[in-house]
């Protein structure tokens, strides 16, 4: 995953959205399962007629099953021959192709040092929750979770908030061979809307597998009186994966945004991105 685009192609952005029910996921996977990058790539390649040749896409972020996004990123190296056949119409012809739980908002050439998963700043997501005693608008069950118990959102958002910084992430997250669980929380807070649904925010550098509907699931029974204000942090210090905190059904998630760095620090940005992350030792210089 290079900062450069392939010799002979150009490195084009894509802005996308989705609902994440009827995938399994964004990334492609063996046995013919129903994936965003899979859908996308398919009707790259049909709208742009490139016969059996795939363009692979590179993500900001790689959702999981039945989770949504209004605002992923994603590049793909385009030969500049294709880019420059079919640029002006590429938008239209993909929206004619691509099923409609999913859609391709703009595509845009990429600036220098452009990579969607590297030069990222940060990602936000939003988790849905409603707690009427009656469930959830019928309109909104693919999107907002039903908790049966009423929610308590002041108590969530000052335990949100005892999460906000750098720190390791392994007690809500599912570990990876070879990877790192630390993360920097830039925002992390809930709130109640006006028509009574709770909005759960995250906003940080990257997130781990599971990790935001781990925390949720730590933050709801806060909520609901199960366990304290300082329970989520305590979790967080024991750095071991507790039984009590669940994760919580994919379907409340969606990825919000996905913020970039000015173009002349793209590069830089990447780089940074890619060094593997430790935590300084107390008492250490």
């Amino acid at each position: 995953m290079s900062e450069a685009a392939a010799d002979g192609c150009v490195r084009v952005r894509l802005d996308l959205s989705y609902d994440g029910t009827g995938f399994s996921g964004w990334a492609k996977q063996a046995g013919g399962r129903r994936t965003v990058q899979g859908e996308v790539e398919d009707a790259l390649r049909t709208v742009t007629r490139s016969g059996e040749r795939t363009y692979e896409l590179t993500v900001a972020g790689r959702t999981d099953a039945g989770v949504h996004a209004r605002g992923q990123v994603a590049h793909v190296d385009l030969p500049v021959e294709v880019w420059e056949a079919h640029r002006e119409k590429l938008l239209k012809r993909l929206a004619g192709r691509l099923p409609k739980d999913v859609r391709v908002w703009a595509l845009t050439e990429a600036p220098d040092g452009f990579n969607a998963r590297f030069a990222a700043l940060w990602r936000r997501y939003v988790y849905r929750v409603g707690d009427r005693p009656g469930g959830v608008d019928p309109l909104l069950r693919g999107h907002v979770l039903w908790h049966d118990w009423e929610l308590d959102v002041a108590a969530m958002d000052t335990a949100a908030r005892s999460l906000v910084g750098e720190h390791d992430f392994a007690a809500y997250a599912k570990k990876r061979e070879g990877a790192t669980t630390i993360r920097e929380i830039l925002d992390f807070g809930a709130r109640r809307t006006a028509d009574g649904v709770i909005e759960i925010e995250v906003r940080a550098d990257a997130f781990c597998h599971n990790q935001v509907r781990s925390m949720v699931g730590a933050l709801l029974f806060v909520g609901d009186g199960h366990r304290g204000v300082e329970w989520p942090r305590k979790v967080l210090d024991a750095g071991v994966r507790d039984s009590a905190v669940h994760v919580v059904r994919p379907h409340g998630l969606t990825l919000e945004e996905v913020g970039y760095p000015a173009d002349e620090l793209l590069a830089e940005r990447s780089a940074q991105a890619r060094n593997r992350r430790s935590l300084p030792v107390a008492g250490g210089r």
